[in-house]
């Protein structure tokens, strides 16, 4: 049965640590899919943190740019997805435009639709702040909101983390 989650909230609220919970709880083999790229010491310290903290059987799969293609490739019951956040500002910064970046969306959550079983995207919360004061910030923050809003429409079930506790969007409560 395929079915997508939807994990947001803002930085350090817990996203992640419930995803996880959420993969683990189908049983069977989760492919850890990590958008993340370690460009100094304290990104390779949070990254490692992040793999020490996932059970011993995870796969682990790096892509920071061609998701779609990468989720095309798992094979495990249940994929997780942590961030579409981080996989946004990485495509903004490797050039793609706002419709690139869309239309790519669009490619990964019809990927996600057609794979047997539980998909899990990540993904941060950033329109709940302050307006940013430069242009690619600001972009940068209308592409998420609208890679999110695609995100949500195409979930099964979402939910918005806040301080650790989950507050269900959409679909079913944990």
């Amino acid at each position: 049965m395929t079915r997508i989650v939807l994990v947001t909230g803002g930085a350090r609220s817990g996203k992640s640590t419930f995803a996880e919970r959420r993969a683990a709880q189908e049983g069977g083999a989760v492919t850890y899919l990590a958008t993340a790229q370690a460009f100094d010491d304290e990104m390779h310290e949070r990254i490692g943190r992040h793999i020490a903290d996932r059970p011993a059987g995870w796969r682990t799969l790096e892509e920071p740019l061609h998701v779609a293609g990468a989720l095309r490739t798992v094979i495990t019951p249940t994929a997780l997805l942590d961030c579409l956040s981080l996989w946004v500002s990485n495509a903004l910064l490797a050039g793609w435009t706002e419709q690139t970046v869309l239309d790519a969306t669009c490619e990964l959550l019809d990927v996600a639709r057609t794979r047997a079983g539980l998909t899990v995207f990540v993904t941060n919360e950033v329109g709940s702040g302050i307006v940013p004061d430069n242009a690619l910030a600001r972009l940068y923050r209308d592409v998420l909101g609208r890679v999110n809003q695609r995100a949500a429409t195409a979930s099964d079930d979402a939910y918005l983390i806040a301080s650790g506790l989950p507050l269900t969007l959409k679909g079913t409560s944990p």
